[in-house]
């Protein structure tokens, strides 16, 4: 741990484990194990994102949760790579020029989904060597560029024990997603010009969960109304305690 403040009932951790920047939000003087909720960014956001912290506030102030937030791969205060830079320039000129962003979304995510899962199961094993956080039941919350980055990290670490995605379609994560299996809460956003309605469905089908269930609400990609999170915390309480 790098620095420590409180705010609101809740306690930042700055730190860095390796090359991984990121947060932990516990609440003030907590003390004794909780279940861990992780928090997973938007593609061009980072861990401090604001959507990221009011949620880590309310899951930490409210349900009582330990929530660790990172950098992904390419992203916040991690260096980018060349082939990253590269790729995302071309990435934006192709959409400026109107093409359709679902194949190029899933092809970023894929370049870097497999160092944004190794680097998460490595911080659950180090953020629960914590005293206040322990070796309980952990949770994941990420949409878009989170939603791509979690799927197949609910699919590969048992310790994760439900999780909040959406606001991404199945390109690319078809087989993955069937290997999910914990409990799964999934935001749409119904009127949304980045993820075609169908897309988006077609993943929540693909979701080999028994347990699952869509959430659609109106209104566009960042959308997301805030009474969701309110079912959230109701959501994790329920299945991490």
């Amino acid at each position: 741990m790098t620095s420590q403040t409180s705010a609101d009932g809740v306690t930042e951790q700055s730190f860095t484990l390796g090359e991984i920047p990121g947060v932990l939000f516990t609440p003030r003087d907590a003390t004794g194990p909780r279940p861990l909720i992780l928090m997973g960014h938007g593609g061009g956001q980072h861990k401090r994102a604001p959507g990221v912290v009011a949620g880590a506030y309310r899951f930490a102030a409210e349900g009582g949760f330990a929530v660790a937030a990172i950098d992904a791969p390419n992203h916040g205060d991690r260096p980018k790579s060349e082939r990253f830079i590269e790729f995302a320039g071309d990435m934006r000129a192709r959409m400026a020029a109107g093409e359709k962003p679902a194949e190029l979304v899933a092809t970023m995510h894929d370049l870097l989904a497999g160092q944004a899962v190794d680097d998460w199961r490595a911080v659950v094993t180090a953020v629960q060597e914590l005293g206040h956080v322990g070796a309980g039941p952990a949770g994941y919350w990420g949409v878009s560029m989170g939603c791509g980055f979690g799927v197949p990290l609910l699919a590969a670490e048992p310790r994760i024990r439900a999780g909040v995605l959406g606001l991404l379609g199945v390109r690319g994560l078809a087989g993955t997603a069937a290997q999910v299996s914990v409990p799964v809460r999934f935001l749409l956003q119904w009127d949304d010009t980045r993820v075609s309605r169908e897309e988006a469905l077609a993943l929540f089908d693909a979701l080999g969960s028994k347990e699952k269930s869509l959430h659609a609400n109106p209104g566009d990609h960042g959308g997301i109304p805030a009474y969701e999170t309110d079912d959230a915390l109701r959501f994790f309480a329920q299945h991490l305690g």
